[in-house]
């Protein structure tokens, strides 16, 4: 697609590029079963802030009833909320100058954002913002756009994790690229928990993209295996991948 490198690619070789290589031998691009039913949480904070144990049991959440309703509260509290709850664009696709994808939800600013870019309402895991590369023709005064992405996994104790932050910076890029101006930032989604977190783009987060889309698009051949084997117990391919080869004959010097 005009030689852009999907957003879903990045986010597998952000967790692991020899998964990555797998997924594109097999055309293997589909989403695990379950996801469409975790990520329909994203839109139904509202209605299930107020849900009942019974209710809230039958659902794919991964906490307590009474934890998800806490976490969902805290969330009501955010400025976000509204637009988290019940957004005007959903499954947007975004095509930048490097990447295209999908962003589930793009919040459009309102009249009260223009003095909350603060970014007090989420939680962040940096403060140092950098200006992304569709700089404004004209000067803007108005509050940017925010792209979302909504994970179906668990969330870090703290921030996000590595694929769904170069993912974040990926929508955020692209979004900036199709408006012409800056955003600098994007939120994950964890609403199997009721948890949202922000992404900044920092110099660190638009280096890890960097890194990643560079890595992507000089694949050649199998990568090389990662050395954090904790990542294959949650990957398809771990009993393929050989990633656990080394023999005996290897560990006594004589491979």
């Amino acid at each position: 697609m005009d030689g852009t490198t999907p957003i879903s690619h990045l986010a597998r070789a952000a967790y692991c590029p020899r998964q990555l290589h797998y997924a594109r031998r097999d055309d293997d691009h589909e989403p695990p079963s379950g996801v469409a039913a975790v990520r329909s949480l994203a839109f139904a904070y509202d209605r299930n802030r107020f849900a009942t144990d019974e209710t809230l049991r039958s659902l794919p959440i991964a906490v307590s009833p009474g934890a998800y309703r806490e976490n969902l509260a805290d969330l009501a509290r955010r400025e976000q909320f509204e637009r988290l709850a019940d957004p005007t664009a959903r499954d947007v696709f975004l095509r930048g100058r490097d990447c295209h994808g999908v962003a589930h939800k793009v919040l459009e600013p309102t009249d009260a954002d223009g003095s909350a870019e603060s970014g007090s309402e989420l939680t962040d895991d940096s403060s140092t913002v950098e200006q992304t590369s569709a700089a404004p023709t004209v000067e803007q005064t108005d509050a940017p756009p925010t792209p979302t992405i909504v994970s179906p996994g668990d969330p870090p104790p703290q921030g996000v994790w590595e694929p769904q932050r170069v993912r974040a910076v990926a929508v955020a890029k692209a979004l900036a690229w199709e408006r012409n101006r800056e955003v600098p930032r994007a939120l994950v989604e964890y609403p199997a928990h009721g948890v949202v977190r922000t992404v900044r783009l920092t110099t660190r987060n638009r280096s890890a993209y960097r890194r990643t889309l560079w890595t992507v698009r000089s694949m050649a051949g199998v990568p090389s295996r990662t050395r954090d084997t904790a990542k294959c117990d949650a990957c398809d391919y771990r009993s393929t991948c050989g990633t656990k080869t080394r023999s005996l004959r290897t560990l006594l010097g004589l491979g």
